[in-house]
Parts: C-alpha cells; structure tokens; sequence
C-alpha cells in the first residue's frame, strides 16, 4: 500500500481528528514526515478533483469533513444524521468561558445576569467544557475551560482561531467583582433562575457521506442575541 492510501484510509474510517503521530501508528513504515507529506498530497488532489469532502485541520489534527455545500441533498436521506443546535443561552455561556477561561460558574452568571449550572451542566454532558481546576477563592469554586472536543465541534485548529476580542466588545468588556450567590438578587447555588428546557446540541460538520452543515460560531449567537 502506498503511504497516500494508508492515510487516507485512517482518516476515512475515523469519527475524529488525527494527528500525524497518530496516523503513523497505522504501519510501521510511516513517520510523522511521511504522513504530512501525504496529507498534503491528499488536500491537494481532492482540491483539484473538486471531490465532495476536503481535508481539515481541526481541533489540532485532519479530518475528512463533506464540503458544506452538499447538505441540502445528504438532509433528504433518513439514514444520515440530523445535525442539531444548541440553544442560546447554551451557546452564550459557552463563548464567555471560551474567551475567559478559566473561569467559575459565579463568573459566568455575573455576565449573563442569571443563573448559569443548567447550561454548563449541559456543557459539560456534551463534553464541550470541563472542571480544569479550582479557583483561591472562598471554597475553592471550580474552574471551567474548553474540551478539544470543543475545537473539533465547531471546526476550529486551535483557540488561536477565535475572533478577536475587538469584535466582541459584550462578551469581553472590563470584568468587576461579580456579584456572589448569597446577595440579593444573585443566582442561587442550585440553579433556580437558570432558563428552562435543555438545550439541543449543535450539529459539526459530517465526515464523508454526512452532512457538512457548519456551526455558527458560539460568540456570533451572543451578538445576535444582544443586538435583538
């Protein structure tokens, strides 16, 4: 087998992002060097015979995702899954922990003015988000970050990919004390002024024969949802 095919073997069968290492584990006469050099030969063929997936670098690896331009026709087969959304608030918590992380939940409520454990609950369960640590604070709150998972979801590299903060001057404006759960008016521990309902989750882009839909990134809902 040639280097070419091994690889994009792997890559096809896989329901995740690659690195190079990882591909190489596939045979032992790859190598890192080997298998970048492939890949490049692979996007470029696929470019050039205008195939209907692509080769992304996503989420710190390669991914054979379909071109989203072939969704209209992949949405009318019942045997390939239907991409869903998360909602806004989802979507809203999730894009201040992304550009302030790491973060606590008291942070988070501060900046959305309600109670936030339903979504990051919600977060955490679609592996979006996790504990990555533990504030100095009075109880040593947790800290929520970012999942690779997260990158992969939304077809980022890395959190290099994000816009900048300039364009997000809601989410990323000069940050006070935030207001703790036991004064008046603050969200309570458990939730009680979180909203109702949970969310649906937000589809990624499909692997070959799959629905290439792309996600919105979670800070240009924010924006919409403010600007409304």
């Amino acid at each position: 087998m040639k280097p070419d095919q091994i690889v994009e073997a792997v890559l096809f069968a896989s329901d995740a992002p690659l690195r190079p290492d990882e591909i190489a584990r596939a045979d032992e006469s790859l190598d890192e060097d080997e298998v970048e050099a492939a890949l490049a030969r692979l996007r470029t063929f696929y470019l050039e015979s205008e195939r209907a997936f692509r080769l992304v670098e996503v989420a710190e690896g390669y991914q054979l995702l379909t071109e989203p331009g072939y969704a209209p026709y992949l949405d009318r087969l019942e045997t390939v899954p239907r991409p869903s959304r998360l909602s806004g608030p989802a979507l809203e918590a999730l894009a201040i922990i992304a550009y302030r992380q790491p973060l606590g939940r008291v942070e988070v409520e501060y900046v959305r003015g309600v109670g936030s454990s339903g979504v990051i609950r919600t977060l955490q369960d679609r592996g979006l988000i996790d504990v990555v640590g533990r504030g100095e604070g009075l109880g040593r709150p947790l800290l929520y970050g970012t999942t690779n998972f997260f990158l992969q979801h939304f077809g980022f590299r890395s959190l290099d990919d994000l816009p900048r903060p300039d364009e997000l001057p809601v989410i990323l404006r000069d940050r006070t004390t935030p207001i703790l759960p036991d004064e008046e008016g603050a969200p309570d521990e458990d939730g009680v002024q979180d909203e109702e309902g949970a969310p649906d989750e937000e589809g990624a882009p499909g692997k070959p024969g799959q629905p290439g839909t792309e996600d919105e990134a979670p800070q240009e809902q924010v924006l919409q949802e403010n600007d409304e």
